[in-house]
């Protein structure tokens, strides 16, 4: 039960989200299947906190002493990353957003993504719903990398 639990609340870190959480989950012996529906959920609790809540913090947090330069970071952050969203997608952002979430590089998970949601003031169900397929895709494409089905196609193809 301990295992599930380290998993989850990994699941819910910012940069290492779902991304990071299923691989060690899988690693600790545990289900693929359970993990991945663990990861999901924990990765998605945040998302309406950030949506709602984040960029007023940050914009309250940038002119602190201790915490500016890192609110200011997170704050630009989500802001240039609304922005070059916006910019690539026109009128498909909410498919835009959903493979930005999915495509498990470091700094594209549901975090980012729903705080750029925030920035360009997208409608909130519609987001979440982005970042939730997003989530769901990134977890696919993890958990065959943490099973490794990659390095099983990658050897099969390479011997041909």
């Amino acid at each position: 039960m301990i295992k599930y639990l380290i998993v989850f609340l990994i699941s819910m870190v910012p940069i290492v989200e779902l991304r990071g959480a299923l691989p060690v989950g899988i690693g600790m012996g545990l289900p693929a299947w359970a993990c991945y529906i663990i990861c999901i959920v924990g990765n998605m609790i945040p998302v309406p906190i950030i949506f709602f809540f984040a960029r007023k913090v940050l914009i309250w947090g940038k002119d602190k002493k201790y915490i500016g330069k890192f609110f200011t970071f997170c704050y630009e952050k989500g802001e240039k990353g609304g922005q070059k969203l916006k910019g690539k997608s026109g009128r498909g952002i909410y498919i835009a957003l959903l493979l930005f979430v999915g495509i498990p590089l470091p700094g594209t998970g549901a975090w980012t993504g729903t705080l750029a949601a925030s920035f360009l003031d997208l409608d909130f169900k519609k987001s979440v719903l982005a970042c939730m397929g997003g989530v769901i895709l990134a977890g696919i494409i993890m958990a065959l990398a943490s099973m490794g089905v990659f390095g099983a196609l990658g050897a099969l193809f390479n011997k041909a």
